[in-house]
């Protein structure tokens, strides 16, 4: 479990979807027995001292037979808990990594490496010719990205719940900007993984923070709007 703090006030904790039932006793314990509503994103709970924790579903949830259903904390870990088949697509500069899980598994993967070249310090022409030379090798190795995702991931984008990214997000934005790839554009969720260079080690543990439940919490207190 993670903890940041939120904008706006309050934290975001991120929690395994099968401790999500424990965090909410100990939520209770906390603030008292809480109320839940249903929300768009998941769950709102209301303690009776005026904390609230808004329950997210994980990246696919809420979009299968189980959509607008999720009114108790019971149907919320129902639904966070089951497995669903993610696309993952991670990037930074010249490395990328791509696959799909099931669930906690990961059923396909493949990570590429291209060489881009690091920053100068000279200055002048020969600075200028560096930067182009680096920004070449960049659009070189984001177009080996997209190719990569034509290959693995857009042949399974009718069976994909969701399609998680994670890197950089200007990388990721023009890897998905290839025509070919609007299918999984479609499916991208919101939240935006932040992992280092792109790695098989880094794309497995990238499917725990995929599936992870995002709560925001805001205790009571005057600074409350």
């Amino acid at each position: 479990m993670s903890s940041r703090p939120a904008a706006g006030g309050g934290r975001w904790i991120e929690v395994d979807p099968t401790r999500v039932a424990r965090w909410v006793a100990g939520f209770a314990d906390r603030h008292g027995p809480p109320v839940a509503s249903p929300q768009g994103y998941g769950l709102l709970l209301t303690a009776g001292d005026g904390a609230t924790a808004e329950l997210h579903l994980p990246p696919g949830g809420g979009t299968g037979a189980a959509a607008g259903q999720v009114d108790d904390v019971p149907g919320f870990v129902d639904e966070a808990v089951a497995p669903r088949r993610l696309g993952l697509l991670l990037a930074r500069k010249g490395a990328v990594a791509v696959g799909v899980a099931l669930g906690t598994e990961l059923l396909v993967s493949k990570v590429d490496t291209r060489y881009v070249q690091g920053r100068t310090a000279a200055g002048g022409w020969s600075q200028q010719r560096f930067a182009r030379r680096r920004d070449n090798q960049a659009r070189a190795a984001l177009g080996d990205a997209a190719e990569l995702a034509v290959r693995l991931l857009l042949p399974e984008a009718a069976t994909l719940a969701a399609v998680v990214c994670g890197g950089d997000r200007r990388a990721v934005d023009t890897v998905l900007a290839d025509r070919r790839l609007a299918p999984l554009a479609g499916l991208r969720a919101e939240r935006l993984l932040d992992v280092p260079e792109p790695r098989h080690a880094v794309l497995v543990g990238a499917i725990t923070a995929a599936r992870a439940v995002h709560i925001l919490v805001r205790d009571p207190g005057p600074e409350r709007p």
